[in-house]
C-alpha cells in the first residue's frame, strides 16, 4: 500500500510512520523535497514514490529523492531520467503511466502506444522498466481499465502494477495490483486536520 502523502503535514506523516507505514507517494518534487529528507533521517527504510507528473527539468531532483517514479509517460522524460540515473549512479524503479481511458486532460501513454514506448525506453534510453501505472476515468467502472493494464504488463513481462486508489483499491487488488495508492482512506480528505 502506497500512502498518498501529498498535502499532508509532518504530524500525520509521523503518525503513519509510527503505525509502521513505510511506502509513501508524493505528487510534486518540490513538496517531497521540503518534507521527506528529515523524515528519512529518522526512518531510512522509507520508500518514496513519485506518483504525480514530472517535468524534465526536475529529473535530477526526482532521481536523487525518489525510489520509484510511477509517471514515465513520454520520450523526453524517459531520456532525462536515463541520463540522471546514469549520472547519479542510482537505482530507481520506473513505471510507465498508461492513460487507459484516453482522456485528453490526463498524462500517460495511450494503450495502443504502450508496447512501442516500453521498447523505446529499454532499447533507446537504456532504462529498466519495472511496471505500469494507471488512473481510470472517474466516471467509468475501473475493472476494465485494470484488466487492460494487466494485459499490457503481461505481454511486456512486467510484474509491477500500480492501480487503484481509496475508492477502488479492492477491485484493483482482485485484478492483480501489486501497489494501491491510498490517501483519503488513510489520512482523510486533503487538508483535513
Amino acid at each position: 500500500m502506497v500512502a498518498v502523502s501529498k498535502t499532508q503535514g509532518e504530524a500525520k506523516l509521523r503518525e503513519a510512520l509510527a503505525a509502521g507505514q513505510r511506502v509513501f507517494g508524493e505528487n510534486r518534487v518540490q513538496e517531497a523535497k521540503a518534507k521527506w529528507p528529515a523524515l528519512r533521517a529518522d526512518h531510512p527504510d522509507i520508500e518514496l514514490r513519485l506518483i504525480g507528473p514530472l517535468q524534465s527539468n526536475k529529473a535530477g531532483e526526482a532521481v536523487g529523492l525518489f525510489d520509484v517514479i510511477e509517471t514515465v509517460d513520454r520520450p523526453k522524460i524517459a531520456r532525462a531520467l536515463g541520463d540522471e540515473i546514469r549520472r547519479q549512479d542510482r537505482k530507481v524503479k520506473l513505471l510507465i503511466q498508461v492513460n487507459t481511458g484516453a482522456e485528453p486532460q490526463k498524462a500517460g501513454v495511450l494503450p495502443d502506444a504502450t508496447d512501442t514506448f516500453i521498447a523505446q525506453c529499454r532499447d533507446e534510453f537504456g532504462l529498466e522498466i519495472d511496471g505500469l501505472m494507471c488512473i481510470p476515468p472517474a466516471d467509468e467502472p475501473p475493472a476494465p481499465h485494470f484488466s487492460l493494464l494487466r494485459k499490457i504488463a503481461e505481454r511486456n513481462n512486467l510484474n509491477t502494477l500500480s492501480m487503484g486508489m481509496s475508492g477502488d483499491y479492492e477491485i484493483a487488488a482482485q485484478l492483480g495490483a501489486t501497489h494501491v495508492r491510498v490517501g483519503t482512506a488513510l489520512f482523510g480528505a486533503r487538508g483535513a486536520a
